[in-house]
């Protein structure tokens, strides 16, 4: 196995995110992203990757402190896990889960909180494979996510998602609006470029709403904060690459 690595505000200049550090178009995204990092540091949060060029990492952070509308008081909040390609069955995402579970005990947290979908999402951790490794469902909604947690303290009060999320709709009801925030390093390009060059196209109004704080994040009508669409009011994907003109059709339905 490759070892494993920590990011923090001495290194991370130096070193590469995992996603997008190939992708040209998204250069000044991914700058983003590591500006996003930098500040998040100071609240505690953990970038921990494989010592390789590749996409083998996990993300998480205290629960309080997590752009993700979620109210999970005393855990740590997994964002993007993440294990690919020739890496995968190789233990990684079973090491890193090890590594945040042990952070954690350390810290005295009642366990690890995570948002994907009740079947697998876009740019979300795999469903199956979390409940597989002692996850529990504790809250759905209506919109396809689930609330997924792994308890230190048994006692402790399960997390909720934050009512803005529960419907599954967003207040601004006339064609495509989409919510996306820096802490994926392909969604700034992707939603100023290629969705709204997407949307003209087809001559449907967007709006784009940027979450630049934790509390507006915290406040968000989904729990995918990095990026969710969507149209007439309602939920449709949290998958980024609908942006594009040759996605675009095979999930938006107009």
């Amino acid at each position: 196995m490759e070892r494993i690595i920590q990011l923090n505000k001495s290194n991370i200049d130096n070193e590469h995110i995992c996603c997008a550090f190939s992708d040209k178009k998204c250069k000044e995204s991914y700058e983003l992203k590591k500006e996003w990092l930098k500040k998040e540091f100071e609240n505690g949060y953990v970038f921990r990757r494989i010592d390789a060029r590749a996409k083998v990492f996990m993300e998480y952070g205290p629960a309080e402190k997590a752009w993700i509308p979620v109210d999970a008081p005393g855990f740590l909040m997994i964002n993007c896990f993440w294990v690919s390609g020739q890496y995968k069955g190789q233990g990684y995402a079973k090491e890193l889960l090890r590594l945040a579970v042990e952070d954690a005990e350390a810290q005295g947290k009642n366990g690890l909180v995570t948002v994907a979908g009740t079947s697998k999402f876009h740019f979300m951790s795999d469903t199956k494979w979390l409940l597989k490794h002692g996850f529990e469902s504790c809250e759905t909604t209506k919109s396809g996510f689930s609330l997924l947690v792994k308890k230190i303290n048994p006692k402790a009060d399960n997390p909720r998602f934050k009512e803005s999320v529960k419907s599954g709709t967003c207040e601004e009801s006339n064609g495509l609006v989409v919510y996306y925030s820096n802490r994926c390093p392909f969604s700034e390009y992707h939603v100023t470029t290629s969705l709204t060059e997407t949307a003209a196209k087809r001559n449907l109004p967007l709006k784009i709403i940027k979450l630049e704080t934790m509390e507006q994040a915290q406040s968000a009508p989904s729990p995918a904060t990095i990026f969710s669409l969507f149209y007439n009011g309602n939920f449709v994907t949290t998958d980024l690459s609908v942006c594009m003109d040759s996605r675009f059709d095979k999930v938006v339905k107009v």
